[in-house]
This record gives C-alpha cells, structure tokens and sequence, in this order.
C-alpha cells in the first residue's frame, strides 16, 4: 500500500492548532495560498491582523537551511529593503507542532508588477542591486549552490531513472537534454569564473508585489547561492529586442548600487535551459502529492514530453547565439 503523503496531516485543524502553540488565537478564517512546494494558508487571527502561515515540505530543508533563508530576509529587511521575513515570535522564526515545521508572517498585499513598464523595471532592478550587495557579503553555509550539476545532471538522471519518458521518446529525451546540458557548459566557459552571492534564487514576477509605495520581495524558499544574473533573467519577456530593451531598463536601476560583469549575459539562455529541466523533475519528484495531479494534470503526458523535447532543441539553438548586448 502506498503510504500517505506527509500533508495529509496537515488537517486546518492542525494548522490553527500549531499557531495556537505559539500564542497565535485563530478565529477560524482560514484561506489557502497559492503554493505547492509548500503549504502557506492566510489565517485570521482573534482581535489582530490576519497572518500568512508557511509549513515547510517534510525533508525539503533542513533546520538549518531554513533559518539561513530566514537570516537573509531579515538582514534584507534591516537594510530598509522591501522583504517580507517572518516574525520572531518567543525568540524563534522556525517553529515545529506535530512533525511540520512552520514559520508565521506579516500578510502583505499587492498587484503583479507591470513588467513592460521601463520605470517599473528600473525600480524593480535598483531593489535586486540592493538584495545583492547585501547577499554578496557572506556566503550561505547551509543551502545550496545553483549549478549545471544539480539543476541539470542530476534532474536528467532522476527522470530517465524513475520512468517518467515514455519509452518511444527516452533516447530523444536523453540525446536532446546531452546537446543541452553541452550547450550550458559551453555557456559557463565563456562566462568564466563569476563571483557567486545570496540570491533569491526565484526572482520573477510572481514573487513581486506591486503597491504604490514600490515592490515587495517574497518567497525566499529558494534562495541559494549564484551568478547575480539570476536574479534578473526571469524578468525578461518577448523577442530579442525587447528583451534587451528590458534589460537595459533593469540594469538602469540596478547598476545604481550592484556593479554588473558584462559577462554574465553568456549566462541567461543556460539559466533557462537548466530551469527547464530542473522544473520537469520537481514536478515528477512531487507526483506523489495528490495536490500535483489536479493542480498540473497535462504533466507526464505523450504531448508533454514531447513538447519538452522541442522546447530543449530551440534552447540548444538559442544558447550558441551571441548573448543580449548591454
């Protein structure tokens, strides 16, 4: 039999008794979030203002990654830069109640980030300057690096050795995703060797809340040490041209606080190529949360794959052009 998945512990029940352990009254309104790596609800809370709750994926982190994530937004926020952390509550930012580890909030709101507007990008891109100079002055102990070996090896192994191809498309998928995890290689060596920083690792525009007042930087689930590009490439959109307008619009606000190497641009094409790989094993690692079925349910299909493979030939094409000019 299969066991359980480890959330399905995770009753409401549960979630307004673990903010009950740590003093937090809940009134009963309780709003799940859009998230699936881990489960984040909204939670009222008697006689206060609602918080947001995040309980961390079981055997994702570990304590001490987490607090390494926590640490960083909170060394971000102390700079004055718009972060969200989470709140120490009895002394302690991480908190655990029967088995799950959680870590309670400030509820912020805001509208997505107008992309396409260049002020936009400019004050977006002069706030990533602000994250990194603050990221680039210790490294992460704890978390991870992001690199061709874990982002792109390992998830290819991972997937031709749990049988998530379909037979007729595994010596395709296996060649095409060689050619691409070469093109990457290719990529980084003319790169050569760039300082790696605190990220946030998952910088786009999802994770940006727009207010009157500017943007709000959330979800720091991922942050993990890296080339500054990163942070920025995942806010570039649409063909060639406009994305060099778009990033000379980020790199306006940006250059005001963070110097930015030129040679970093040899690196977006083989960041998204390795996002695409590494984002076709996540889901097929979380295939056994029954949330992942409902929420992607086009995952692991003929079609599917078959796309990939497509989406990976025009990658290994693109990553052989000359990089955007800056």
């Amino acid at each position: 039999m299969t066991a359980p998945h480890p959330y399905s512990e995770l009753s409401p029940d549960c979630v307004l008794d673990a903010l009950d352990s740590i003093g937090l009254r809940g009134d009963g309104r309780l709003l799940a979030l859009n998230s699936y790596e881990n489960r984040v609800y909204q939670v009222g809370i008697e006689d206060d203002k609602p918080v947001v709750a995040k309980f961390y994926r079981p055997g994702r982190w570990s304590d001490d990654a987490i607090l390494e994530e926590h640490a960083f937004s909170q060394e971000l926020a102390a700079a004055e830069i718009p972060a969200v952390p989470p709140l120490a509550l009895h002394g302690r930012t991480l908190h655990h109640f029967n088995g799950f580890r959680f870590a309670v909030f400030e509820r912020h709101g805001g509208r997505a980030p107008e992309l396409g507007d260049p002020a936009v990008l400019e004050w977006t891109g002069r706030y990533i300057g602000r994250i990194h100079t603050v990221g680039a002055a210790r490294p992460f102990l704890h978390r991870p690096a992001l690199g061709i070996a874990s982002f792109g090896h390992e998830p290819c192994e991972f997937l031709q050795a749990n049988g998530f191809i379909p037979d007729d498309l595994k010596q395709a998928y296996a060649a095409i995703t060689r050619q691409a995890l070469d093109g990457v290689q290719r990529c980084y060596d003319r790169a050569g060797a760039l300082p790696l920083l605190r990220l946030h690792g998952d910088c786009h525009g999802g994770n940006v809340l727009w207010t009157d007042a500017g943007p709000h930087f959330v979800d720091f689930d991922d942050a993990r040490m890296g080339p500054a590009i990163q942070d920025l490439w995942m806010m570039l959109s649409g063909e060639r041209a406009e994305q060099v307008r778009q990033m000379g619009d980020i790199l306006a606000g940006y250059e005001d606080f963070c110097a930015f190497n030129p040679r970093q641009m040899h690196l977006v094409e083989a960041l998204r190529t390795l996002r695409l790989i590494h984002y076709s094993a996540w889901l097929a690692r979380r295939w056994d949360d029954p949330a992942f079925p409902v929420a992607f349910p086009w995952f692991n299909t003929q079609r599917y794959w078959q796309d990939r493979i497509l989406e990976l030939r025009e990658q290994v094409a693109l990553m052989d052009e000359p990089p955007l000019p800056i």
